[in-house]
């Protein structure tokens, strides 16, 4: 299935159901009086975060969506059946925004969870209630409202635990493959992903957490170079960030520290808070170099680096190195849900939602 990541929707809640104009006709029972019932209230639209679904892509042929409306009152005060409620679903992860105003509308961030996009109409008034002692057969009833209408833009952006960033062909589809169940494509050429990967690491006894792999950002990525910075916004909810290099380049003229620090600049052009968030240096395809020839290059890469933070040499491969890897990225991530005491499991994509939702497409 194409990932979509985008997408634009019109949503319009039901009208409210007008209110009945009636008087009571019985047999027997002179001067029965106003029996006008009220209408029922318009149905309302709202998102529900589906763990099954990942992508927009069904938004680009079905844009229309209307709740149903209310019910009109009628005689012997019957009020109006209310419309039923429009429930769409949507990948969990997705920001919603008024299209027009760009307000923010709300974000769906659990499976399961609601945001009420459009507001159905108020039920109209029956004759029966606007009977008093000075009019005692009233001739008025009211309308419902109309139900809100609104154009929406949809935003994917993946929910995951660890992302991994870096030059195309640094490694970063083979490492989760390896760490992994997911199955990227890996080929021997540029920009062989085109699309996020979500997969889900495991290190036992219920634990685990989500890694997320993004096409290769190089530089003039935010001038739009290669795939551009299009894809980084899925790394913008990643607790921690894995910066893939390639410590044995096949061209002696590709320097990985350069090309560290052109991702680095890539990052401050799009966001400077994704550029200040915890980053972690992986010097993959040790497996290409002779120990003594590997640690050389380490040692020289992260003086001139002047990185301080964690760093690990592994090979995607192999393996070489992933198990030290996982053990100290679960080790920081049990570290960080401490802290934010949140449940392990809250960005896990792989539980399902069974929301009893319908799509309405609008004729």
């Amino acid at each position: 299935m194409k990932f979509v990541d985008e997408a634009s929707i019109r949503v319009e809640a039901g009208d409210g159901g007008s209110g009945c104009v009636s008087f009571r006709r019985e047999k027997f029972i002179p001067r029965g009086g106003p029996d006008g019932g009220d209408g029922g209230d318009g149905g309302s639209v709202f998102l529900v975060a589906d763990a099954n679904l990942n992508t927009l892509v069904d938004f680009r042929h079905r844009q229309g969506f209307r709740a149903e409306r209310g019910k009109d009152g009628r005689g012997r005060n019957m009020t109006g059946r209310s419309g039923e409620d429009l429930l769409v679903r949507v990948p969990v992860g997705t920001r919603v925004r008024d299209e027009e105003t760009w307000e923010s509308i709300g974000e769906l961030l659990r499976k399961g969870e609601r945001l009420l996009v459009a507001q159905g109409g108020f039920h109209g008034i029956g004759n029966a209630r606007f009977r008093s002692s000075t009019n005692r057969a009233p001739r008025q009833s009211t309308p419902g409202t109309p139900g809100e209408q609104r154009r929406l833009h949809l935003e994917l952006i993946l929910l995951a635990d660890v992302g991994l960033l870096g030059f195309p062909n640094a490694g970063k589809s083979s490492l989760i493959r390896k760490l992994s169940g997911a199955r990227p494509k890996v080929a021997g050429y540029p920009f062989t992903t085109l699309y996020p990967n979500l997969g889900v690491v495991s290190s036992g006894n219920g634990r685990g957490f989500v890694v997320a792999d993004i096409p290769g950002v190089i530089k003039g990525a935010a001038m739009g170079a290669g795939l551009g910075i299009r894809f980084l916004k899925h790394l913008a909810r990643t607790r921690l960030l894995l910066h893939l290099l390639d410590i044995a380049p096949p061209d002696d003229f590709v320097d990985p520290v350069q090309q560290v620090r052109e991702v680095e600049s890539e990052l401050k052009a799009y966001d400077g808070n994704l550029a200040r968030k915890e980053r972690w240096l992986v010097l993959n395809k040790r497996d290409l170099l002779e120990p003594a020839d590997f640690e050389r290059r380490r040692t020289g890469i992260l003086e001139r680096l002047g990185w301080s933070g964690p760093a690990f040499g592994i090979s995607a491969v192999t393996g070489e190195g992933t198990g030290d890897l996982t053990r100290a990225l679960m080790r920081y991530l049990d570290q960080e849900r401490r802290e934010a005491a949140i449940e392990p499991s809250a960005t896990a994509p792989d539980q399902a939602v069974d929301n009893g939702g319908d799509w309405h497409p609008l004729a």
